[in-house]
């Protein structure tokens, strides 16, 4: 049974803005890693659209984004959006039933699928189908933007917290 993760940097005051953080080569080797280890990811279309970034090869690409993009390209994606009329390559359009979707994908599969898209991961929550919630704090106060949670904060339980590099830290949670 496939694990369902919804895991996003966060400011200290709870925002999520994609434009705003840039890890340091720790972090980015860290997210290599995670999405070389991913069974898959679903995506709201926002979340979607900034992350097809990684589709094309660009030839000012340092070797970590080269990584980054091999491993994400590689791995099914699942884009729930009722506007998209296409996605891009190893990616399938959800546009009708999610939470059959995403009850099939989690019975069929094994491994961990990443949730991405604070939208998304609340619906998701709503529906009891996120196992594991993963806070990467980055010592940044936003003041604005995205929250991390799109709805009241779901009941949960810490379970670990991690150091990820000199300056983030990665707190998970479970349902509690």
């Amino acid at each position: 049974m496939a694990k369902f993760v919804y895991a996003l940097n966060q400011s200290l005051d709870g925002y999520v803005d994609h434009r705003e953080f840039r890890p340091n080569p720790a972090l980015f080797r860290h997210f290599i890693e995670h999405v070389r280890d991913l069974t898959g990811m679903v995506y709201g279309r926002r979340m979607y659209e900034i992350m097809s970034y990684w589709d094309e090869d660009r030839p000012e690409d340092d070797a970590g984004e080269h990584d980054y993009a091999t491993a994400w390209r590689s791995k099914p994606k699942w884009v729930v959006s009722r506007t998209l009329k296409s996605v891009g390559p190893n990616a399938t359009l959800v546009e009708d039933d999610i939470e059959a979707v995403i009850r099939g994908l989690k019975a069929r599969l094994v491994g961990e699928i990443a949730v991405a898209g604070p939208d998304l991961a609340g619906s998701l929550t709503d529906l009891g189908l996120i196992d594991e919630y993963r806070l990467y704090l980055s010592p940044i106060v936003l003041g604005r933007g995205k929250p991390f949670f799109s709805g009241p904060r779901p009941p949960l339980r810490l379970l670990a917290s991690d150091r990820i590099d000199e300056d983030v830290i990665r707190l998970t949670y479970v349902p509690a």
